[in-house]
């Protein structure tokens, strides 16, 4: 889902998203791939003694996806325009746990886009969440990005 004018490379309003799912394979990899060794997210037992219930994702992973979406989105080339994304700020809250076998509504839009001359590239603002229908909106985020054409 992406709306976006005609020969834009980015506009206030464009919007993004993408629908994933973590098993609980998922979340035990990768949280150990982060070294993060809290048995909320690998440990069945202690997850279901917790107030969660069972093994839920880590933060970072949840957040991972959203700001891999946004690389993804901002360096696209499927409609002839050659775009560079580099990072340049983002922030999470966790307002919600994010479950193994679930549905993950990953989302974007675009509230901001300032061209900047010594950067040379537009600067732009994304607002974004990641939702699950069992937790509501489970994570908030807001990200900088700069984002340029390319030959």
């Amino acid at each position: 889902m992406s709306a976006v004018a005609e020969n834009e490379i980015v506009a206030v309003g464009e919007t993004f998203g993408k629908t994933v799912r973590f098993t609980e394979q998922d979340i035990a990899a990768f949280a150990a791939a982060c070294q993060d060794s809290n048995p909320l997210h690998r440990d069945q037992a202690e997850a279901g003694q917790s107030r969660f219930g069972e093994v839920i994702a880590s933060g970072p992973h949840t957040a991972s996806m959203l700001m891999g979406l946004a690389a993804s989105h901002f360096s696209r080339r499927n409609d002839g325009v050659k775009r560079q994304m580099v990072c340049l700020n983002f922030n999470f809250a966790y307002k919600a746990p994010v479950y193994a076998n679930e549905d993950i509504t990953l989302h974007w839009v675009v509230s901001s886009v300032e061209w900047n001359r010594k950067l040379g590239g537009y600067v732009v603002l994304v607002d974004g969440a990641a939702s699950t229908q069992r937790s509501g909106v489970a994570v908030v985020s807001r990200g900088t990005l700069l984002v340029k054409e390319v030959e």
